[in-house]
């Protein structure tokens, strides 16, 4: 066995139990010693993927390991937050400093570029390098059952995709309360239980072996200057067409899972849902909306990366696909905020939110008709000019206006929070207040009014705000009468 398979080996094998530590020292516990006990064990696992692979003992690595485990043991001192916050930049400054690139330089004698560097290409190894490390390192072909190229991308596919299935999973799981109970009974009795100690394992064990792999790797040459490393280096990223179709495919299933659970919802469903909820529909949507909103704006990079690795027809559909489930999720996204409007109202936090989801919708139809299509190019332009329309529609729409009418309209209002609104609003409600029924809700927002004090600089002239001073000003006597002065 090639030495940088050996390593390979020893790299998965420590990312492996890097995960299982994880899961059994944090899941359901508060931050204290199992800081200290889990460090260890990762520079134990470094230290052995050093060994394999014959890495030298230089730069910031010999130094890393004290202030790393220093620092992690102060989380079993103190408890405030302040100071874990604190302690957190301390752990990602040792990071810092055993990710130096170049291989002369003392880690007193390093820039703050040469720093600023290292701590870059640590972060896109955390989250990234283990696909690296699939693609090129773990030994496929000497696998029993994967002496074809074929059945060794397809193996590689599965493993791309696994953990986008397991973060998009969870999304769905946290969003979607029948989803989950689908979940549950699909799967063994043990295993629903155990599903967020599976995923903290997964995602620890994704993220160590990126993380350790670029820890670990050769350094650059010494005549490289500050930041040659980054530009010096060939990109090696190579996975074919198989790998992502299996990637892709494995979430156009997950998401049709999903999209099948919430066709009963978004079609006439209602009863069938709240059956299985056993919560108030406003509570469903606040639970779900923000997961789903998360869903949509992950799938939009990586149908532009899948796309942009591989041209290929089967991926281009794959892709489409994916982008249709995805609106269909957005509009199931869409419907819980109705509900959840339904029931407590307008804010800007929710107005904001639908338009963002909006956005995103319409970010993913341009991708299906560029990126989807082998036009990537056309792409960049297309989210910017989607982003300024967006924003064009918003001020045509005024959503404080709009949040004054809806909720105004509703049977409670909160009349802090609308004398809390700018003045956009205010012309809506110095119009709406003598039609309040409601005796203390109407005396209270027309002495919020009364009182609203309005900036008279002209250098900081608006639209808006002169509006709203010559709208106060012509009712001022009416709203006075109101507010009982």
């Amino acid at each position: 066995m090639k030495p940088e398979q050996r390593g390979a080996l020893v790299l998965v094998g420590s990312a492996v139990a890097l995960g299982v530590t994880a899961d059994v020292l944090f899941y359901g516990r508060p931050l204290g010693v199992n800081v200290v006990a889990f460090a260890l064990v990762f520079v134990v696992g470094l230290a052995l993927f050093l060994h394999a692979t014959k890495a030298p003992f230089h730069q910031g690595r010999r130094w890393m390991a004290a202030p790393l485990v220093v620092f992690a043991a102060l989380f079993a001192w103190h408890d405030s937050g302040l100071l874990r916050f604190a302690n957190a930049l301390a752990l990602i400054g040792a990071i810092a400093l055993g990710a130096l690139r170049r291989s002369q330089p003392k880690p007193h004698e390093a820039t703050v570029v040469d720093y600023a560097v290292g701590l870059v290409s640590a972060g896109a190894g955390t989250f990234a390098g283990t696909i690296e490390l699939l693609e090129r390192e773990v030994p496929w072909a000497d696998a029993r059952r994967l002496r074809t190229a074929q059945a060794a991308a397809v193996a590689r596919g599965l493993a791309v995709g696994v953990p986008f299935v397991l973060l998009f999973g969870a999304l769905f799981v946290a969003a979607d309360a029948v989803f989950r109970h689908l979940l549950d009974s699909a799967l063994p009795t043990s295993v629903p239980r155990l599903w967020p100690q599976l995923l903290i394992a997964a995602g620890v064990a994704w993220a160590s072996s990126g993380l350790l792999r670029d820890l670990g790797a050769h350094r650059e040459g010494a005549r490289l200057l500050p930041g040659d490393a980054l530009v010096a280096r060939k990109p090696s990223f190579s996975l074919g067409a198989t790998e992502i179709a299996v990637a892709i495919g494995a979430l156009d299933l997950l998401f049709a899972v999903f999209v099948a659970v919430q066709a009963r919802y978004l079609f006439g469903g209602r009863s069938v849902v709240a059956g299985h909820e056993h919560l108030t529909y406003a509570a469903y949507a606040r639970h779900g909306f923000f997961e789903l909103l998360a869903v949509s704006a992950l799938v939009v990079p990586v149908v532009v990366l899948a796309s942009t690795l591989v041209r290929n027809r089967i991926v281009s559909i794959l892709s489409g696909v994916l982008v249709l489930l995805e609106l269909v999720v957005a509009a199931s996204a869409l419907q819980r905020m109705h509900v959840y409007v339904d029931q407590y109202g307008l804010t800007e936090l929710r107005v904001y939110a639908v338009g963002s989801i909006l956005w995103l919708a319409a970010v993913l139809l341009w991708a299906l008709a560029t990126v989807v299509r082998g036009n990537a190019r056309r792409f960049a332009v297309g989210v910017v000019l989607a982003g300024f329309a967006a924003t064009l529609v918003l001020n045509a729409v005024n959503p404080d206006a709009v949040i004054a009418r809806t909720n105004l309209d509703r049977p409670k209002v909160d009349p802090a929070y609308l004398a809390h609104l700018s003045d956009d609003a205010v012309p809506t409600l110095v119009a709406r207040v003598p039609s309040i029924r409601d005796p203390t809700l109407r005396t209270n927002l027309a002495e919020a009014l009364l009182d609203r004090r309005f900036d008279g600089d002209l250098l900081a002239w608006n639209a808006s705000r002169s509006a709203a001073r010559a709208a106060v000003d012509a009712r001022r006597t009416e709203l006075a009468y109101l507010a009982g002065r």
